[in-house]
């Protein structure tokens, strides 16, 4: 009977995944429509193909030294500006990251179900009932809209608001990546969290350890790996937002690149962009391997 029961689900779900797609792809139809997208827009004209070619023949050389004839004595050799340009965006990476994961932490408890729905971590007395049934849902649904309202900015958008608000600084800058940042990890923690198996934490709560103890180490504990091993991936990606922020003016490598690009100098920015290259390969190479140990 069982059996006979679940078979009708099971054949609907490939139905309904159709069903998404099809709504999917009608949305694209009807987006390229109202915005009367062409595709010979796309091609390029006489003196963007003459940008376009000039840009590209520098990408088998790129400069090994300044290109410009105005270059003080006092300026570092290319390969040292680009080495210190990748260090500075390696640094605002770390200090939006160091935020990011702490709120992400914090939001990410409180916009989780396992510390009240349920019972999961124990506590059974008439107080933590009455504050499980009035208080939990309210502190769910509110760090549920922050996280949501911090992920539906994008961090360039909060890096032209901070940087018109607090100045052109280092600090505008990490704060505009670690808003959104905080919201994401918030967000999968959450979810980790609600998801990681129950079984440790229902063994923990009948060997009589107290609430904070079963979800630490009954629940936490499981889904700590996963957890970890998204954090190094939301490294990458600020990594590479970091050399983003850098064309609203802090000194990583997209500040060096749009330099270069505006003096049309594009030897450099491909020096620029080839240091790029190697430091997101080195870090995916390391976060990698970290990830592949957390989560084993």
């Amino acid at each position: 009977m069982a059996i006979a029961a679940a078979e009708p689900g099971a054949r609907a779900a490939p139905g309904m995944r159709r069903v998404v797609l099809v709504a999917i792809a009608l949305a694209g139809v009807w987006a390229a429509w109202v915005l009367a997208l062409d595709p010979r827009q796309a091609i390029p004209g006489g003196d963007e193909l003459r940008v376009l070619g000039r840009f590209l023949g520098h990408a088998l050389s790129p400069a090994l030294s300044y290109e410009s004839e105005f270059v003080p004595d006092s300026a570092p050799p290319i390969a040292m500006k680009a080495l210190d340009g990748a260090r500075r965006t390696v640094v605002f990476a770390a200090a939006a990251m160091s935020i990011a994961m702490v709120l992400g932490l914090v939001l990410g408890f409180l916009g989780s179900t396992a510390w009240w729905v349920d019972d999961p971590v124990g506590g059974t007395t008439p107080l933590v009932r009455t504050l499980r049934a009035a208080v939990a849902p309210a502190v769910y649904l509110a760090t549920r809209v922050t996280i949501t309202s911090m992920r539906s900015v994008h961090e360039l958008l909060w890096a032209v608001l901070f940087l018109c608000a607090i100045g052109l600084n280092s600090l505008s800058a990490v704060i505009a990546i670690a808003i959104p940042y905080a919201g994401t990890l918030a967000k999968v923690f959450s979810e980790m969290i609600d998801e990681a198996p129950r079984d440790a934490a229902e063994a923990l709560r009948g060997a009589g350890a107290t609430p904070g103890q079963v979800f630490v180490f009954g629940l936490v504990s499981r889904a700590l790996p996963d957890m970890s091993a998204y954090a190094f991936y939301r490294f990458e990606c600020a990594l590479r937002s970091s050399a983003i922020v850098g064309f609203f003016g802090p000194e990583t490598l997209g500040k060096f690149i749009k330099q270069s690009w505006n003096e049309n100098h594009y030897g450099e920015v491909w020096t620029y962009l080839y240091t790029l290259f190697v430091l997101i390969v080195l870090l995916d190479w390391w976060s990698g391997a970290m990830r592949r140990r957390f989560v084993a």
